[in-house]
């Protein structure tokens, strides 16, 4: 097709600030979608996208649209708004020439708007700023304008004002999109070699593995030869398409298109985001791709059923196919027996893609604490060890120095906040670096804090502390010496490796009472009486005892002598105290459930 009649663009925001309502007008006002099959998140085809009102994978489309008595065909890419999902975010902006920055007229910059707005100044985008939300009562559009214009240092008068909700000003940003994005640039265009860049994929039982591309020179076909640069691996293309919202295929995707590849290949391991599909036998050269992205947070994931294992192995392999993000690795454990150590983006991502387990592969599952990756250094022979799951962390003495990784986080905040975010932070060991305004009424603070006290319920306490209304975005800034130890909880006198946490050594003794009350009150009593106790730094800091269930084993008896009773209530003690010699406690999936969620052990 005519390469200047094409516009590739994504939308970057903040979460909650209206991308994907937005993407619902852009396809209503463009016809993409008819008005009958029209509902709300149309990109948002997950469940529980839909079911949490954000979106967790990014989503291409294609429009046309009438401008100025021409059509032009517009491929828009849909991008998550949450942290965690930022590598999403960062694969699209490299399929793309430009970029939508969308800020929340009642809200205004957020820090993740910093964030974003980095990744597309970094890529070498054309950024059209806009405000959304501009209907609301609570509306703060001519403030909201003056920060952002001040953020890429312009005009205000160059700041779109839109809704999604009513549509306003939709058309005009779609005429941005067409008079500031430039047109894609191809070196050989349609008719040389092909050389397409995989930003995305996703699988199909039947069709196999499903690549998104953004083709860079040369077009594909159905049944063309085609090779993955960077596997080595060849394949015979089974179809190509567009995205409209729905696959739809076509004859061929060319130069400057944003289309799918059906592979057919079933084979976990070959396709993989940033690699190049080329023609056989092509002599260009591959394009250089994206960084791998480093999990920051790991926990362990092991099927309640040990004959669940194979199906956790394929429920796994079937996610990576669709999430990029996620790595896993066999491991085994005494007492939960075999199963994975994943590696997770973020908490959200973690929770995100074991809710997926659970819903899309009936999978019943053990997820144990969270922890994130520690450098230890032994203590006997000086070497260095990578620790990923916290019930492998050596034990109390072991070690001579033990390293962390810290973050730089950047919270934006109205000034009224500051005092108990200050207070917040000090609980969460950071060290706080420059605090500035931004804006008429906002303040920037720049600290740097331990990764282990962010993954410490942090979101949710910095949520709470300031009514809603501060917001953070972080990034990694390399390893530190900690002080921290390995909390053990143990039920009935036998570590629970689930329950297994790394904590400040500071923390200890409240993370312990802490744990063992709430273990203690969800736990259902057993036949004997079972010990709940946090063993840490060498010793058992905290300790609580299940009353074993009560049973009258003399109820039927009426009258006669006391010591028939005596005789049975003798031989009732005997069984308890066999029982709690040789018993183990089975510990109910929903207890496992309510220990790691809610609370992260405050």
């Amino acid at each position: 097709m005519d390469l200047k009649h094409l516009r590739n663009f994504s939308i970057i925001a903040h979460i909650d600030h209206g991308k994907s309502t937005l993407a619902d007008r852009m396809l209503e006002v463009t016809g993409t979608v008819e008005a009958r099959k029209m509902k709300e998140q149309v990109l948002d085809s997950m469940e529980l996208e839909r079911e949490r009102g954000i979106t967790i994978k990014m989503q291409p489309v294609r429009m046309e649209h009438m401008y100025k008595g021409e059509k032009y065909v517009l491929n828009l890419i849909d991008t998550p708004g949450h942290i965690d999902f930022a590598y999403e975010v960062s694969r699209a902006m490299k399929a793309v020439e430009g970029t939508i920055l969308l800020v929340d007229s009642t809200q205004g910059v957020q820090a993740q708007t910093l964030s974003v707005l980095a990744m597309a100044r970094e890529g070498g985008l054309v950024i059209i700023p806009a405000v959304s939300k501009v209907d609301s009562p609570l509306a703060r559009v001519h403030e909201v304008k003056e920060e952002v214009a001040k953020l890429l240092d312009i005009d205000p008068s160059e700041v779109l004002e839109v809704s999604g909700k009513t549509g306003q000003g939709v058309l005009e940003i779609l005429g941005a999109v067409i008079e500031r994005i430039q047109a894609p640039v191809s070196e050989k265009g349609s008719d040389g070699p092909l050389r397409a860049l995989v930003f995305d994929f996703g699988y199909s039982s039947h069709k196999g593995i499903i690549v998104y591309v953004r083709v860079l020179d040369g077009k594909a076909s159905k049944n063309d030869t085609l090779v993955f640069a960077q596997a080595g691996e060849k394949f015979g293309a089974l179809g190509v398409g567009i995205f409209h919202p729905d696959m739809v295929d076509t004859e061929v995707i060319s130069a400057g298109e944003i289309g799918y590849i059906l592979t057919g290949i079933k084979k976990p391991g070959i396709a993989s985001v940033g690699d190049t599909i080329m023609a056989q036998r092509s002599t260009l050269a591959p394009l250089e791709g994206y960084m791998k992205p480093r999990p920051v947070v790991w926990a362990s994931v092991y099927p309640e059923s040990a004959d669940d294992f194979t199906a956790l192995r394929q429920a796994l392999e079937i996610l990576c196919l669709s999430d990029s993000s996620l790595s896993f690795e066999e491991e085994v454990s005494g007492v939960l027996g075999r199963g994975f150590r994943c590696g997770f983006l973020g908490m959200l991502h973690m929770e995100i893609v074991t809710e997926r387990l659970r819903r899309e592969f009936t999978l019943e599952i053990i997820v144990t604490t969270p922890s994130i990756t520690y450098e230890v250094e032994m203590r006997n022979n000086g070497k260095h060890e990578i620790i990923y799951s916290a019930h492998l962390f050596p034990d109390y003495g072991s070690t001579s120095k033990i390293f962390e990784q810290w973050v730089k986080v950047k919270i934006i905040t109205p000034p009224d906040f500051v005092s108990p975010i200050m207070t917040l932070l000090y609980e969460h060991e950071a060290v706080v670096g420059a605090t500035e305004l931004f804006g008429d009424n906002r303040t920037v603070i720049e600290v740097e804090m331990p990764l282990r006290e962010l993954m410490r319920n942090f979101f949710d306490d910095l949520k709470s502390v300031s009514s809603g209304f501060a917001s953070l975005a972080y990034e990694l800034a390399g390893l530190r010496e900690a002080d921290v130890a390995r909390l053990d909880i143990l039920v009935a006198e036998e570590i629970v490796p689930a329950f297994s946490k790394v904590v400040s050594r500071r923390r200890i003794e409240r993370e312990a009472e802490d744990m063992v009350e709430k273990l203690h009150g969800i736990l259902p009593r057993q036949l004997f009486n079972v010990k709940i106790q946090g063993q840490g730094l060498g010793r058992i800091i905290s300790s609580r005892s299940l009353t074993a269930m009560k049973k009258d084993v003399t109820g039927y008896l009426y009258g006669g002598d006391i010591s028939r009773k005596k005789k049975l209530w003798e031989k009732q003690k005997r069984g308890k105290k066999k029982m709690q010699a040789r018993g183990t406690v089975d510990i109910p999936h929903e207890v496992f459930l309510k220990m790691v969620r809610g609370g992260e052990g405050k």
